[in-house]
């Protein structure tokens, strides 16, 4: 199986701080990996580095074989990203918006079919042209994930995509996450311990922007002697 994601050494410096410390990591295609840690451990960072929205002060990255620092051309055209900060145009229709994120990346011929397939996908069709910004918070959410994928990236990236939500409109979008991993590799970051439980292949879990422990739930489970993501993910902060 074909890493899609690499990492050595790969790190972040500000003035007063060191967001990401180090990082090796490789990601397997057609996994699901989630990032976790609490608030500037360096999870958004690394995305932001691995989608070329921010340079490495140190070490490598490639993706799917390509150099982040000397390819980001080609790195961008093989990654969707769904920011924290949900980007959608909220003067723009839905279908709007999906066409102006079709428009980037497709011929233009691949745009109206695109755009009517992420529609239906989403459950997008009656609020097809209405405006983003009178969409429910869980709906932009949607929204923004139909954007990041239109251009049938290889890789998806999800930094917090359930912030905020209600319950049940976090399950509803865990089950459209699902029917994603069949068809691309995704990296998550969440503060939900559940959400990683029920959607994550593999976790990551980042301490002061370095790696503190890795593996499957069970994994991790074993090597702390922890029952459950959140007993688990205690257990190995407070060591550290």
């Amino acid at each position: 199986m074909e890493n899609v994601i690499e990492t050595k050494g790969l790190t972040k410096r500000y003035k007063d701080k060191t967001a990401v410390d180090g990082l090796s990591i490789t990601i397997p295609e057609g996994k699901l990996v989630a990032l976790l840690g609490v608030n500037g451990a360096g999870k958004t960072t690394t995305i932001r580095m691995l989608s070329c929205l921010s340079k490495p002060s140190a070490g490598s990255a490639y993706v799917m074989g390509h150099d982040v620092e000397k390819e980001p051309e080609a790195v961008k055209r093989l990654v969707g990203i769904s920011t924290q900060d949900t980007a959608v145009a909220e003067n723009l229709t839905v279908r709007e918006n999906l066409e102006f994120m079709a428009g980037i990346y497709l011929e233009k011929e691949g745009v109206a079919p695109a755009v009517a397939n992420a529609i239906k996908a989403f459950g997008l069709e009656e609020f097809t042209n209405k405006k983003a910004k009178v969409l429910s918070g869980g709906w932009k959410r949607k929204l923004s994930i139909a954007m990041a994928i239109i251009g049938e990236p290889k890789i998806l990236f999800l930094d917090e995509p359930t912030l905020g939500l209600d319950v049940l409109a976090r399950r509803q979008l865990w089950r459209e996450i699902e029917v994603l991993k069949d068809s691309m590799s995704i990296v998550l970051t969440t503060h939900y311990m559940e959400e990683a439980e029920a959607l994550a292949d593999h976790i990551f879990i980042l301490i002061d922007g370095r790696i503190a422990a890795e593996g499957t739930l069970k994994e991790l489970e074993d090597m702390t002697g922890e029952t459950g993501l959140e007993n688990v993910f205690v257990k190995i902060a407070e060591k550290v």
